[in-house]
C-alpha cells in the first residue's frame, strides 16, 4: 500500500512518459468517426487546458520517395517532394495532399465552433505509427477513432494499427468508437499490474476525471485488498468510487458491466514488456476493442 501511495503522490514526475508532452493529438482520417474524435479530443484539451493538434497522414505506394511535410508547406516544397514519383503517383499524391488539407481545415473549423481556439493542423507523409513516433515528445494524449462495433469493416487492420501505436510509444491512447456525450461515469479495469497502476495514476493526476463516478473493477480471483487500496487513492484525490469484482471471461465481463452501468469511458492497461504476456494482452486488448461499446483509454 505504501509503495502504491508513493507512486500516486509523484503526480508530476517528468521522467514518467505518461506525464510528458503538452499537446492533445487527434488523428483525422476522413472516416465517419472524425467528428467524434474531434469532440473527445476537444473535451480533453478544454478540461486539461492544453493545445490541440489535428494530425492527418498520407501513405502512398512509394513513401520512400516522398519526404515529410506539414500542412503549411508551400507548393515549391511539394514539388521537391514529389519529383521522383511517376506522373500517376504525383497526381494521386497531390490529390491526397489537397483532400487532407480540406479535411484538416474542416476539422479545425469544427473545433473552433466548439469554442476552443488553441488548435493547429499538421499533415505528415508516411504511416501513422511512424508519424506518431516523430511527434511523441510533444504529445500527451492521442485520440483515434475506430468504426462502431456494428460495422464489420472495423476489422483486424484497425486493431493491428492501434496495437502498433501503443507498442511504439508509452502514451495514453483514447480509442473512440461512438458519438460524443459528456462523460459522467468511468470504469477502471484494475489488476494491480504496472499498466493499470499507470491508469490509476492518470486518473488522480489531473482534472480530466474529477466529478465523475469511477467504477473500479477487477476480474477473476477476488482481491478485496487490491481494490480497497486503489479505491482509497481515488477517494483521496476527490474521485467518488464504487468497487466491483467480476467473474467469467474478462472481456465479456467488462463489456457487460460497461453496458449495465452506463459507463462512458473505460481505462485499462494494454500490452507488457514480456513477449508471451504481450501476446496474451495484445489478444485481450483486441477483444476489448471489438466488444466494448464505449471509448477505451489504453495505457501500456
Amino acid at each position: 500500500m505504501a509503495n502504491l501511495e508513493k507512486m500516486m503522490s509523484d503526480k508530476t514526475n517528468s521522467d514518467n512518459p505518461i506525464f510528458s508532452g503538452e499537446k492533445i493529438l487527434a488523428c483525422i482520417d476522413g472516416s465517419s468517426m472524425n467528428k467524434s474524435v474531434c469532440d473527445f479530443a476537444t473535451w480533453i484539451a478544454k478540461v486539461t487546458n492544453r493545445p490541440l493538434k489535428l494530425l492527418h497522414t498520407i501513405e502512398t505506394s512509394n513513401n520512400a520517395a516522398v519526404s515529410n511535410y506539414s500542412g503549411a508547406i508551400g507548393l515549391s516544397s511539394e514539388q521537391a517532394s514529389l519529383h521522383k514519383l511517376s506522373d500517376d503517383d504525383k497526381n494521386k499524391t497531390k490529390s491526397l495532399i489537397e483532400q487532407g488539407r480540406l479535411m484538416l481545415n474542416e476539422s479545425k473549423k469544427y473545433v473552433q465552433e466548439l469554442g476552443f481556439n488553441q488548435v493547429e493542423t499538421y499533415q505528415h507523409h508516411g504511416g501513422l505509427a511512424e508519424s506518431l513516433v516523430d511527434l511523441k515528445d510533444e504529445m500527451r494524449v492521442m485520440v483515434i477513432g475506430v468504426l462502431a462495433q456494428s460495422d464489420k469493416t472495423n476489422d483486424e487492420g484497425t486493431v493491428h494499427q492501434i496495437k502498433s501505436i501503443i507498442r511504439a510509444m508509452h502514451k495514453p491512447v483514447l480509442v473512440v468508437n461512438k458519438a460524443y456525450s459528456d462523460p459522467k461515469a468511468t470504469m477502471l479495469a484494475y489488476d494491480g499490474k504496472e499498466s493499470s497502476k499507470k491508469a490509476l495514476q492518470m486518473m488522480v493526476s489531473g482534472k480530466l476525471f474529477q466529478g465523475m463516478l469511477c467504477h473500479l473493477v477487477n476480474v477473476g480471483k477476488a482481491d478485496a485488498e487490491l481494490l480497497d487500496e486503489a479505491s482509497k487513492i481515488l477517494n483521496d484525490a476527490g474521485i467518488k468510487t464504487t468497487c466491483a469484482h467480476l467473474e467469467g471471461k474478462a472481456h465479456d465481463a467488462l463489456a457487460n458491466y460497461q453496458l449495465e452501468n452506463n459507463i462512458d469511458i473505460m481505462l485499462m492497461g494494454a500490452f507488457s514488456h514480456n513477449r508471451f504476456r504481450d501476446f496474451l494482452m495484445g489478444s485481450f486488448t483486441a477483444k476489448m476493442l471489438d466488444v466494448t461499446n464505449c471509448p477505451l483509454l489504453l495505457l501500456r
